[in-house]
């Protein structure tokens, strides 16, 4: 596992930051981080990184303990609020970043063309900062992250400044970096997006993990399917009944009914057959990681 925590804790005075977390994220996973504003992400991110200490329980990174800084110098890292001189150009922003990683002077050159290649702005190595568009910083950010070829990523809401089309790039670059072997651990409120790229997710809620595992694991369960009739047509209670489905909405030639699980989509096709309906079509409506935020979440705390 590149990151492992058991119970770990933070408290800032008597305020809860985080409540006996436990995650571990295996190697070359995508991992997204989920939570409402002041669930306690950016606490964990912190600490996983090593700017804050934890007050209890324990955690390795990297195969080393909570802050080590050999371990640091694997990782990059984009925090959610960033800003950068604006009178600097990328190629000095880098140049200095690399310094500060303790790059060598000959290898800076060629990873900043690099990073600004993959994040799309290699045509903007000499441009003052201070012109940049936000989705423009948002990439230059992703680049600074990625200047060593990290072995883990931390990505704070890497395409909260984005339009569609820089969100799909962003996507890409990220599935390329897995492909290559990085860990990235992506923190965001963009679902779809995570939905997209992610292998598995936790979500937070009030200082405590209230979710967790694979997104395949994550999203099967109960699921409604749309049944698009050739004629108007309304099924005994009975028939749903035998395949444990519930009828949630009728039209003259449109049904949509609730079901434990996919596996029942046969059964209730056959059902409906046998009771006589012409089917025109059958759509199953998936579970996708929005309905699974909101059913974890508290709506009390945040609705």
């Amino acid at each position: 596992m590149i990151i492992h925590t058991e119970d770990l804790t933070k408290y800032y005075g008597c305020k809860l930051g985080n409540d006996r977390i436990c995650l571990s994220v295996p190697e070359g996973h995508i991992f997204g981080f989920l939570g409402p504003n002041g669930a306690g992400k950016s606490t964990l991110v912190k600490m996983l990184v090593g700017l804050i200490h934890p007050t209890s329980g324990a955690g390795e990174v990297l195969g080393r303990p909570l802050g080590d800084t050999s371990a640091r110098k694997r990782m990059g890292f984009l925090p959610e609020t960033f800003r950068y001189q604006g009178w600097l150009t990328p190629a000095e922003l880098l140049a200095y970043h690399g310094r500060l990683l303790g790059m060598e002077a000959s290898q800076i050159g060629p990873a900043t063309i690099d990073v600004m290649t993959q994040v799309g702005l290699a045509d903007e190595l000499r441009t003052k900062i201070r012109n940049f568009s936000k989705g423009m910083q948002q990439r230059l950010g992703i680049a600074c992250a990625m200047l060593s070829g990290p072995e883990l990523l931390f990505l704070d809401e890497p395409t909260s400044a984005l339009d569609p089309l820089g969100r799909r790039h962003v996507r890409e670059l990220l599935l390329g970096l897995k492909a290559k072997g990085t860990t990235i651990f992506l923190n965001s409120h963009l679902l779809s997006e995570v939905e997209l790229v992610c292998d598995s997710v936790a979500v937070i809620d009030r200082a405590r993990i209230v979710a967790s595992g694979s997104l395949s694991e994550l999203l099967t369960g109960p699921c409604e399917v749309e049944v698009f009739l050739a004629e108007p047509f309304r099924p005994a209670e009975e028939t749903l009944a035998g395949v444990r489905g519930t009828l949630l909405e009728s039209a003259p030639e449109r049904l949509v009914i609730g079901l434990p699980d996919a596996e029942a989509i046969p059964a209730l096709v056959a059902a409906l057959v046998h009771e006589g309906t012409r089917i025109l079509g059958v759509e199953r409506r998936k579970r996708n990681l929005e309905t699974l935020f909101i059913e974890t979440v508290s709506e009390e705390q945040h609705g």
